[in-house]
């Protein structure tokens, strides 16, 4: 597995599913973490199951000001941050789009899209203060291909995508590298909780699926921290699918 000794590292919705698996292995590989999460109980429950080299820090993605003070108290604890994963997400509402709000269609997009552009916006000096660094978006497969009656999860995600880009070329320069991660579904809570709502029709997802399965979390995690990790130091710029098959068809 990677080394991530020594690295400053930030993750958003850490405390559950994803991001929690990513905090576990994060902190086994070496690094210092930080949770950003709006999950108070669920982030101290693993700070205290973890130890050393682990913090909480509540995080609301959509708010400029806890950006800004969760970064600050992150490089006040281990230092300046060199990785940041931008991982807090809503799954969308699962309706079609003439039955959708604005209001739903943009707290959506101020979750997932908003909270990246001010996560790397904002940890940008800290990563420039420890020399460079790694930003690992979660995106999704439907941040590279659509799906009826996700439009908000979809622009969301794709903006993800064009993002990530974007901020690897401007950032280049600055030994700080941007990529983004495409999963198929992924059998967390918010996702069990979502494909419960749709019934039989969740289905559909897992067999779009070559792999005709879920993930487990653990399988993404190990996605970020290649990423996060100097294995990857020649990666930037990348739309990296780990979503068992579904964007290959």
């Amino acid at each position: 597995m990677f080394d991530l000794t020594g690295k400053v590292a930030l993750i958003t919705g850490g405390a559950s599913g994803i991001g929690a698996a990513a905090v576990r292995l994060f902190h086994q590989l070496g690094a210092s973490v930080t949770i950003g999460d709006i999950q108070a109980e669920a982030s101290e429950a693993l700070v205290s199951e973890l130890g050393d080299r682990i913090r909480f820090s509540r995080l609301d993605v959509t708010k400029a000001a806890d950006w800004e003070r969760t970064v600050a108290e992150t490089e006040a604890a281990f230092g300046p941050v060199n990785v940041l994963v931008n991982n807090a997400g809503h799954p969308g509402h699962w309706k079609p789009m003439g039955d959708m709000t604005l209001e739903e269609y943009r707290m959506v997009c101020a979750i997932n899209q908003d909270g990246v552009f001010l996560g790397t916006k904002t940890v940008v000096p800290s990563m420039l203060r420890a020399g460079g660094g790694s930003i690992v978006n979660n995106s999704s497969g439907y941040g590279l291909v659509g799906a009826a009656n996700n439009m908000d999860y979809c622009a969301s995600k794709f903006a993800v995508t064009g993002m990530t880009k974007a901020a690897a070329i401007e950032l280049a320069p600055s030994k700080i590298r941007v990529n983004s991660v495409h999963a198929g579904v992924v059998l967390t809570p918010m996702v069990e909780a979502t494909m419960k709502q749709l019934g039989s029709d969740a289905d559909i997802f897992i067999a779009r699926m070559p792999l005709n399965r879920g993930a487990a979390p653990s399988e993404i995690a190990s996605v970020f921290a290649f990423l996060a990790s100097d294995a990857a130091s020649f990666v930037t710029g990348a739309a990296l699918p780990a979503d068992g098959g579904l964007t290959a068809q």
